[in-house]
Parts: C-alpha cells; structure tokens; sequence
C-alpha cells in the first residue's frame, strides 16, 4: 500500500479498520452492515478465473523461476512489479520481476536466499519495502530499498530481522497493511500482518508493528482465526493480504481445513468491518479444488480501468492437469 499523497488518508482509514477489526454478525433481524453489497461484488471479480480479462497457471518469469506466493503491485515508474519466491535445489530464493501486462513477467534480480513469501510495497518517497519469512530459524524479515536501481541491483539500505515472540518454532508468510513515515523510514511505522505456529502445531494470524525500523511489537489476532475456524478450518490458517474496495477494507485468507492434508487448502473473503470470513468459491478452466497463499492488489489494468489482480498457489495435491504451480489473473471493473 504505497502512501502517495492522494490515497494517504484512504490507507490511515484502511489501517484504522483493520486494527479495529474482530467484530461479529449481527443479529437477526438487524439491517445488514454496508460492507454486504461490495463484499458480493468482490466475490463476483474474484471467484471465477475463466471471466478473467487474463490468467496464467504454473507462472514462471522471463529466467523460467516459479513465481510461487507472487504478490504483485503498480510500479510507480510505470508498469508492475512481483516479488516471489522460488526453490532452485531445495533452497527458497526471494526475486523481483516486472511486467507491462501483468502475464508475462521479465526477471530482475535475485533479493534473498533462504527466503521465501515476500510481500512488497512502494512508498511515498520513491522507496520500497519488502517483507518476507527468513531461514533458519523462520522469522520476518524486512528489507528498505532506496530507490528502484537500489530495489533490482539488490541493495537494501535498511534491514531488520524481527525476533520471534509468539512461537519458538516459527513466524512467517508477512503482508504489510500500512506504512507511515514521518517523515523517513528511521521515523515510520509499518503495520505487518503475519502467523505464527501455535504450540508449534498449526499456523495461526499475528499482527505486529515496526517502528522506526529497529523496534518491534505483536500479538495473536484471534479474532481473524475465528472467523476460519467457523468454517471447520482444522488445520494451518496463514498467508493472508488485504486491500480497499468501494470504501471498505476486505482481506483474503488461506486455511487449510485439514492438518498436512495439501489438497485441504481453500480461500476465503475476509471482511474486516464485522471480523466475518467467507468461502471463495473459485472456478479455474480445469476444476482445480485447492488454493493457498492468495493476494489481491487494486490497481490500474494495461487497458487503463480499475481492477483486481489476484495471485494463487495451486498445490499440486488439487489441481486438475495444467494448472497447477502459481495462478496469476485480473479482472477489471
């Protein structure tokens, strides 16, 4: 979420209704919240992938990488950037790469070794920030690049390893919600969504600040855990992002309804004005069944309307032929 000028109050909103989030259903016969009607409409672009303006399965960059938990963005220099991770002899690395489509993507520079599930910004001052789980000891990690020459010649001015607090095993799989400087990144605060693995048993939702780059905070968020756990989500609930759609802030969450069970993944709608979660009920061209690590950017399309571009993992476990690897597609509205 870059803090521009123009969205600098839509993303303090933003950042103010997800803190807030946790809220329950309200009772019946009580009007429903106003977050209903675009909440279904959100539904509508995302769950099916054959209306998609464009889509591509099992996605790879210009260098033939997997572009595994890609998370995409507008570049502000024009086009869009991905960062992804992906294993080259059993060791996950962290890249960058851009595009003038959002399909076809050009490989730009390896950003880190035993780092996998990266989550990228851009911020007012030209800056970006990249948060991903770091090896060994799984723990998040951020990295401040300067400029863009600085973001694809991989030179971090700024970095940070956050000491884990909820799990001694591991806390991982970040998005940031928001960043604020005040007025430079040695004077900011980030708010980071994260998981962490509960009694070292399942992956459960953590929310966690960085301020100034050097202190940091968390807590369990298991308001957000509730809202899967509805749906008999029994095993891991991780990776999750979140965006701002006709005035409201909605997320999108992955659980996995049954422990090690890989074809258990599915998706939900998260609505952070009532703390409720919805199924995604997606449609791929094949019939896929099974859908991790998901995120959701608004942005501006290559044909100059507003969409949503959506990226998901598609665990081999349940995909149909073809499809598995990384889903990238967008719709437009």
């Amino acid at each position: 979420m870059a803090l521009t000028d123009h969205r600098r109050t839509r993303t303090l909103l933003l950042s103010l209704v997800l803190m807030g989030g946790g809220g329950s259903a309200l009772g019946a016969g009580r009007m429903a919240p106003p977050s209903d009607a675009p909440r279904a409409e959100l539904h509508v672009l995302v769950e099916n992938v054959t209306q998609a303006n464009a889509r591509r399965y099992g996605a790879r960059d210009s260098a033939g990488r997997s572009m595994d938990t890609a998370k995409l963005i507008q570049d502000p220099a024009g086009g869009y950037l991905a960062v992804y991770h992906t294993y080259l002899n059993g060791n996950p690395r962290v890249s960058v790469a851009t595009s003038t489509d959002l399909i076809n993507w050009t490989f730009r520079r390896e950003l880190g070794t035993s780092a996998s599930q990266p989550h990228l910004v851009s911020l007012s001052n030209g800056a970006y920030l990249i948060a991903w789980e770091q090896e060994p000891n799984n723990h998040l990690a951020f990295r401040y690049y300067a400029t863009r020459a600085d973001l694809f010649n991989g030179v971090a001015s700024r970095s940070f390893d956050a000491p884990r607090t909820l799990s001694s095993c591991a806390e991982g799989t970040p998005n940031i919600y928001s960043v604020t400087l005040s007025p430079d990144i040695d004077h900011s605060t980030i708010d980071v969504g994260g998981h962490y693995f509960w009694n070292c048993d399942r992956d459960r939702q953590q929310r966690g600040r960085l301020t100034n780059f050097r202190s940091w905070t968390t807590s369990a968020q298991g308001n957000m855990d509730n809202a899967l756990l509805h749906w008999g989500v029994g095993g891991n609930i991780g990776d999750r992002d979140s965006l701002y759609y006709k005035g409201y802030a909605y997320g999108v969450m992955e659980g996995q309804y049954t422990k090690n069970d890989f074809g258990s993944w599915r998706s939900f709608i998260y609505d952070y004005q009532t703390g409720n979660a919805e199924p995604l009920n997606l449609r791929t061209d094949a019939g896929s069944t099974a859908f991790a690590n998901p995120s959701f950017t608004a942005l501006t399309a290559p044909n100059g309307q507003q969409a949503i571009a959506v990226s998901m993992f598609l665990p081999s476990e349940g995909a149909k032929a073809g499809e598995a690897g990384q889903l990238i597609y967008y719709r437009t509205y």
